[in-house]
C-alpha cells in the first residue's frame, strides 16, 4: 500500500504556485507533474518546483499512468470540465473553490463521481486550518455558550477591469465566488445548512455581483455575511455567544489566531469595534482576553493537501469536513442571493 499519493496541478496561476509550494509539508503526498494550455508555461513551472514532469493539456496529465490525484487550478469556468475528464480517467480529483460555478454543475460533478468511484472535493483550505479545528473545540465544549449571532466579511477593494477574472461573467467572475463563498462555507461547516437564506447584492458594469450581503437563519442566531470588491473589509469572523465572544482574526481565511473573551469591558470591546481590540491584542495582553495561536509555515494549503491525500489513501470517495453536498448547497445559497434584483449603487 502506497503512503503517499502522488499529485498534478492543472494550471499554473498562483494558486497552483501555493498549492506546489505548500506539499512539502505534507507527510503523505508528493508533487509529480503539471499541466498547462501552454507547454512552455507548464515547462518553466515545472523547473520551478524541482523538475517535476510537465503536459500540455489536462487530457495528457488525466492520462498519465503514474498520477493518482490531480488538483485543479483552472479557471472557476473550468472546473466541472477539468475535473469530469479526471474523473473519468479514474484519478481522485481537488477543486479549487468554488467547486463549479453553479449549483446545477456541481451535482452534475457528483454524478460524475459516484460514476467513477473516485474521490471528489472542493479545495476551501479554511476549514481544514488548525484555528478552525479549535473553533470547533471550542464551540462543542460550550466555551462562549449558546450563540445568540454570527457576523463575517470578507471584502477587499479591486479597481473595476472588465476582463479580469473577478469581473468577466464568462470566467467566473464576482464577489461571490471569489470571496463570499468563504464565510458560507464556514458557516456550512461549522453551523450545518440553515434554516432560510436572505440577502440582496449590487452589480458591477459586467452584471457579476460587486459586493453581496448574506443573511442565514439558524435555530436561535442570524449569520450575518459580507463580500465585496468595493472596499477593503475588516476579514474577521465573529461568533457571539450568551457567555462570551469568539473572533478569528483577520484575514480569516487564512485564520492562525483567535481571540475569546467571556466577559468585562473586552468582549463589549471586541463586540463593538473587534479591529481595535485585535489590534491592540496581537502586541500587548488586555485583562478578560484569551489569545489562541495556531501558525504554521507556507501558505496553508498543506492541510488541505495532507486531509485529502489521507482520505485517498483510505479508499474513501469524500472527506466528511467538505462533502460535495455541502458544496453544493453554498452555490445555492449564492443563487438564491443572485435571484434577487440587484440593489443601485
Amino acid at each position: 500500500m502506497r503512503d503517499k499519493v502522488r499529485w498534478g496541478i492543472a494550471g499554473t496561476g498562483t494558486i497552483a504556485s501555493s498549492f506546489a509550494a505548500d506539499i512539502r509539508f505534507a507527510a503523505n503526498a508528493e508533487l509529480v507533474a503539471v499541466s498547462s494550455r501552454s507547454a512552455e508555461t507548464a515547462s518553466i513551472f515545472a523547473a520551478r518546483f524541482g523538475g517535476i514532469r510537465s503536459y500540455q493539456g489536462i487530457e495528457a496529465l488525466a492520462d498519465a499512468s503514474d498520477i493518482d490525484a490531480i488538483y485543479i487550478a483552472s479557471p472557476n469556468a473550468l472546473h466541472r470540465e477539468h475535473a469530469e475528464r479526471v474523473l473519468a480517467a479514474g484519478k481522485a480529483v481537488l477543486v479549487e473553490k468554488p467547486l463549479t460555478t453553479t449549483s446545477t454543475d456541481a451535482r452534475a460533478l457528483a454524478t460524475a463521481a459516484a460514476v467513477s468511484g473516485a474521490f471528489a472535493m472542493e479545495a476551501l483550505w479554511t476549514c481544514f486550518l488548525p484555528a478552525i479545528s479549535s473553533v470547533r473545540a471550542l464551540l462543542a465544549a460550550g466555551t462562549i455558550g449558546t450563540i445568540g449571532r454570527v457576523r463575517a466579511e470578507l471584502a477587499y477593494e479591486k479597481p473595476f477591469d472588465a476582463g479580469s477574472r473577478f469581473f468577466d461573467p464568462a470566467l467566473g467572475g464576482g464577489s461571490l465566488l471569489d470571496l463570499g463563498i468563504y464565510p458560507i462555507a464556514l458557516c456550512l461547516n461549522l453551523f450545518g445548512q440553515p434554516q432560510s437564506v436572505d440577502g440582496g447584492w449590487k452589480s458591477a458594469p459586467t452584471g457579476v455581483d460587486r459586493s453581496a450581503e448574506i443573511k442565514l437563519a439558524y435555530d436561535g442566531f442570524d449569520a450575518e455575511l459580507g463580500c465585496g470588491f468595493d472596499r477593503d473589509g475588516h476579514n474577521r469572523f465573529v461568533v457571539e455567544g450568551e457567555g462570551g465572544t469568539l473572533v478569528i482574526d483577520a484575514p480569516f481565511l487564512k485564520a492562525n489566531r483567535l481571540f475569546i473573551s467571556t466577559g468585562g469591558p473586552t468582549r463589549r470591546l471586541l463586540a463593538s469595534n473587534g479591529k481595535t481590540a485585535c489590534r491592540l491584542a496581537r502586541h500587548v495582553p488586555l485583562p478578560g482576553l484569551t489569545r489562541h495561536d495556531h501558525g504554521f509555515p507556507g501558505n496553508g494549503l498543506q492541510f488541505e493537501i495532507e486531509a485529502a491525500s489521507a482520505a485517498i489513501l483510505k479508499g474513501h470517495v469524500e472527506h466528511p469536513l467538505m462533502p460535495l453536498s455541502t458544496s453544493t448547497k453554498a452555490l445555492e445559497i449564492i443563487e438564491t442571493i443572485r435571484a434577487k434584483a440587484p440593489a443601485a449603487g
